[in-house]
């Protein structure tokens, strides 16, 4: 019905007719698909939560004498960076530790500092200490480097996640009789809490769930700035057991993303603290969804009640790789803030923030409503469900599974 060209010529005029993925709910039960299909141009989506898979990559710029920090040793405000590119190319992942943090030793630790909260800091303007040693060789004689740095001072700053917007994830939960600590945050003995991670009906996956426009070079918003998606994320399985609605009702599609650090805002990076687990990151990411045909839109009408995830044991079938699930439960149910597990009301908590996913669909409305904003063709496709894959389901994979 439409192309994205055509969109981006009414974005440019001022004329696009953009919804997020939870307005766009009731627009299609108002007007109906064919007529909604026809009027509307764009969706958007958001999701912010801990994204471990994030990092930045640096050029610091030559110093006088030149140091080649390859093959040497940088911290940033005693957090590590990997050295391993070039002579002054560094990258930073938002799981690094000081190499004095305690860990676990102290169990369960407190992981109060990590990269994460060092590109927090860099995007908001402060200035971060430098510490590098090299071996030094002719070209590059200088063996010793200690300077504050900030955004500003250093040419290229670049976030690049290689795993972002899971496309459904477990609901953990603990059935041992002790406290476990997980990146899924502390789970209570004897099942005494339930945590889960996604913005469910906004989630950027949910509304393309067979990856049909998003795609490499997908224009996003990210971290408060533009950026794109650059790859399909590790851990990418777009075959995982799918409904009938074709949304995913395991772990499935994944992003990797990138973009321009100087352009973003602490409010979207935020460096996290996981107690016994360790550090990481909250990034913010928003995707437009155009509205190229009635099937797409359709998909951009999921409601939490059609999303379903599984729940897992974080104390025993999680650590020990076991396929065993506890019960299937849709974000509706978790989102009602308790799901009841063999027979126990287990209380509901969310480690990623539907109000602030709320904020970043908007924002990314109003960037298009503006002008500000257009849409990108995507180059290349995600890999999507193999041919000849079909979508099955609970009952039939459980047979499966017993026959294997």
């Amino acid at each position: 019905m439409k192309t994205i060209a055509e969109i981006n010529e009414r974005i440019k005029k001022g004329q696009a007719v953009v919804f997020t993925a939870e307005e766009i709910i009731d627009i299609v039960k108002e007007k109906g698909l064919a007529k909604a299909a026809r009027e509307v141009d764009v969706v958007t989506t958001g999701t912010f939560g801990p994204m471990c898979s994030s990092a930045a990559y640096f050029n610091i710029g030559h110093t006088k004498p030149r140091i080649k920090l390859g093959g040497g040793r940088v911290y940033l405000n005693d957090v590590p960076a990997y050295t391993g590119l070039a002579a002054v190319d560094i990258l930073l992942g938002c799981t690094a530790l000081p190499d004095d943090d305690p860990r676990n030793r102290v169990h369960p630790g407190e992981f109060h500092y990590g990269g994460g909260h060092v590109i927090e800091e860099l995007v908001a303007g402060k200035d971060v200490r430098l510490v590098a040693t090299a071996y030094g060789t002719d070209c590059y004689p200088r063996k010793k480097l200690e300077t504050l740095i900030s955004l500003k001072d250093i040419n290229e700053a670049v976030l690049f996640d290689p795993r972002n917007s899971y496309q459904n994830y477990n609901v953990a939960i603990n059935c041992s009789s002790k406290t476990i600590y997980t990146y899924m945050g502390a789970l209570k003995p004897n099942m005494g809490n339930a945590n889960y991670s996604s913005a469910g009906q906004l989630s950027p996956l949910f509304n393309d769930p067979f990856y049909k426009t998003i795609g490499i070079g997908t224009r996003i918003f990210l971290g408060g700035g533009v950026g794109y998606v650059a790859w399909q994320g590790t851990q990418h399985n777009p075959n995982a057991l799918r409904g009938e609605n074709g949304v995913p009702k395991r772990g499935a599609g994944t992003l990797a993303v990138i973009g321009d650090l100087k352009q973003m805002k602490p409010e979207w990076l935020r460096g996290l603290s996981m107690q016994g687990y360790g550090a990481t990151m909250a990034v913010g990411i928003g995707v437009p969804i155009p509205i190229l045909s009635e099937e797409i839109l359709k998909y951009t009408t999921v409601t939490d009640a059609e999303i379903f995830a599984a729940v897992v044991d974080y104390s025993d079938a999680y650590p020990q790789r076991k396929p065993d699930i506890l019960a299937e439960v849709s974000y509706a149910q978790l989102k009602s803030g308790k799901i009841e597990i063999k027979g126990k009301q287990v209380p509901t908590s969310s480690l990623s923030s539907y109000p602030k996913a709320v904020e970043i669909a908007r924002t990314l409305k109003d960037w298009i409503q503006k002008g500000e904003f257009t849409l990108t063709e995507p180059s290349i496709p995600l890999p999507g469900v193999d041919a000849g894959i079909v979508l099955k389901s609970l009952e039939e994979r459980k047979i499966e599974e017993v026959q294997d």
